[in-house]
């Protein structure tokens, strides 16, 4: 009888992973604010019968703050590369083994034995992009591939300035604005680094998550942002224009993975295999505007992400670009205390 249990969990298992299995209930997901297509969740609601509710963020250190006080309720949380580890670390994430599943084989071999979760055994792709600058043309025409744009900005823009709230996006282009490189423990370069951010930030308007209509609407000027929500707003009014900030860009890649208190596993197993499908994946491309590592995808998005210039890297900037590393704890807690300066 232990073997006939046993043997029928995994083929209970086996449909999970086939996406084949009758499913029902709920699912609760984690997500960054403006960042899950509604297409997206309503065909996955309809085709497994599973009520999902989406819990917004606003930062990596916001999700995980959530996460390691306990009694949050999610199953899916979907953190950026160099955070991944640190979940991983705290004992916070499920071993899901997305890697077995059946639609893993549409995962780019780009994105498969990545350094934040080898072999993938916890994580599958969401969406991946970058860091960069978006001005309204009709207010400054001048350079806007330079992160100057916010950390010495032009009169035009001073007052007009949106700064995305996230502390290794900062962090990252100011340390490269000032030549150094992620992850240094350089005291003399970081109280730079920390002097410039605290004399930028009264030339702000805010830091704020809000941009995709906002910045459209006019009531920020220049940002420093995602790629994709620029691209968003680019499409609402053609004025707004995206920069590479020559001196240091950040990429990012976002990915799905499911907690380890998940009340819903089961059902979060279908959701990673779900969106592992090229025209589902296509979907959650089409509704923010990034790229997202499933093969197969791009036939299925809309024309005007073939070419879009937030899109596609300039050959003159590829080497500015780079995947932020996990930095060791001592030199992340130098890094929050300049960030922390910065929130006073």
């Amino acid at each position: 009888m232990r073997w006939k249990t046993t043997a029928l969990a995994a083929t209970l298992a086996a449909f999970a992973f086939t996406g084949t299995a009758a499913a029902d209930g709920e699912l609760n997901i984690f997500n960054w604010g403006d960042y899950t297509s509604p297409d997206l969740i309503k065909k996955f609601e309809e085709k497994y019968n599973v009520k999902v509710t989406i819990t917004d963020y606003d930062s990596n250190d916001t999700a995980l703050a959530k996460v390691r006080a306990g009694g949050h309720g999610f199953d899916i949380v979907v953190p950026s590369a160099n955070y991944v580890p640190i979940w991983v670390k705290e004992g916070l994430l499920l071993e899901a083994r997305p890697d077995q599943m059946e639609n893993f084989k549409n995962v780019d071999e780009r994105w498969v034995n990545v350094p934040w979760d080898e072999g993938r055994h916890y994580t599958v792709p969401w969406q991946w992009g970058l860091t960069g600058i978006g001005v309204n043309t009709k207010v400054y025409g001048g350079d806007i591939n330079t992160s100057a744009i916010w950390l010495d900005p032009p009169k035009e823009l001073v007052g007009k300035i949106n700064v995305a709230p996230e502390m290794n996006d900062v962090l990252f282009a100011t340390i490269k604005y000032f030549g150094g490189d992620w992850c240094t423990q350089d005291k003399e370069l970081l109280k730079k680094v920390r002097d410039k951010l605290v004399e930028a930030k009264p030339k702000w308007l805010a830091m704020d998550y809000s941009v995709v209509e906002k910045l459209p609407a006019g009531d920020y000027a220049g940002v420093y942002y995602w790629n994709g929500a620029i691209m968003r707003s680019r499409i609402k009014n053609p004025d707004i224009k995206f920069g590479y900030p020559k001196e240091g860009f950040p990429y990012f890649m976002d990915s799905v993975a499911i907690l380890k208190d998940a009340k819903n596993v089961d059902n979060a197993k279908l959701f990673m295999n779900f969106i592992m499908e090229p025209d589902n994946a296509a979907l959650i491309s089409a509704f923010a505007k990034y790229a997202n590592g499933i093969k197969g995808s791009k036939e299925f998005m809309p024309k005007e992400m073939q070419d879009a210039p937030e899109l596609v890297v300039p050959p003159e900037f590829e080497k500015a670009g780079e995947f932020l590393a996990t930095c060791e704890p001592d030199v992340q807690q130098l890094y929050t205390r300049i960030w922390t300066d910065l929130q006073k």
